[in-house]
């Protein structure tokens, strides 16, 4: 194999001295940032397009969401591979969601939204994800920017609280360790990280990159319960909403 992509470079020797801290403000503070328009716009089409699909308890069933989508091949793979679940795929990038993978399957959608918002909007409509992945997301590797990486982010607790078979994959372990241990302090579930061989095929270009330059892959899966308790009270009593200028995208 040929090295075609960088390894990640970080200043941390282990899991981040900051994470408990973090976690349990995520899990004790309300969350209060304002929803942006194009988003509530987006979710609103995307609930009716789920709703159409799955009308008895379409909320709770069959459905797959694709967290930080990129281009979408993902979202069309697991689509074909789950022909009886609905997927959907959400991405904050107009651009990235226009990148042509081939057509996508009549129970796939994807949904251009803000992705912390599209949880928060998920959560407070009912939605219950039997499967929910987070497939190599932006490791922010420096030490100052825990609070940027998922498990530190303030929307940490209802990425929890969503529910259903959460799989989180990445070239770097550190972070699914981290992940991990987010995981058990919330919920006391606990979980553990394995390597991830792709041999049923990639689902995305990034896996593709790092397994074909010889990277080390991981993966995280955690079966997490429906649990809208673990967000503070208030953050989903009204989730607030501001203006914006960018349209909504659903294809």
């Amino acid at each position: 194999m040929h090295a075609t992509s960088r390894t990640i470079v970080t200043n941390q020797p282990g899991p981040h001295q900051d994470l408990t801290r973090r976690v349990e403000r995520a899990l004790s503070h309300p969350f209060r940032k304002p929803v942006a328009i194009h988003t509530r716009l987006a979710f609103e089409q995307a609930d009716t397009w789920l709703g159409a699909r799955q009308p008895d308890g379409f909320r709770r069933t069959r459905l797959i969401l694709d967290a930080g989508c990129g281009v979408g091949l993902s979202t069309r793979r697991l689509a074909t591979r789950f022909p009886d679940h609905v997927v959907i795929g959400v991405d904050r990038s107009a651009d990235r969601l226009a990148r042509d993978h081939g057509a996508l399957p009549d129970n796939g959608l994807l949904v251009r939204a803000d992705l912390v918002d599209f949880w928060r909007l998920a959560l407070a409509a009912g939605w219950q994800p039997a499967h929910h992945y987070l497939l190599y997301p932006n490791p922010y590797p420096k030490a100052a920017h825990l609070k940027m990486r998922w498990h530190g982010h303030p929307v940490f607790s209802v990425i929890l609280a969503l529910g259903g078979r959460l799989e989180l994959r990445s070239n770097w372990r550190l972070y699914l360790e981290e992940f991990a241990l987010a995981i058990e302090q919330a919920t006391g579930i606990e979980v553990a990280v394995q390597p991830h061989i792709p041999d049923d095929g990639c689902l995305t270009p990034f896996e593709r990159k790092y397994h074909t330059s010889g990277q080390s892959l991981w993966c995280l899966t955690a079966s997490l319960p429906h649990a809208p308790g673990l967000v503070p009270a208030a953050s989903l009593d009204k989730v607030p909403m501001t203006g914006g200028t960018c349209r909504s995208t659903v294809s």
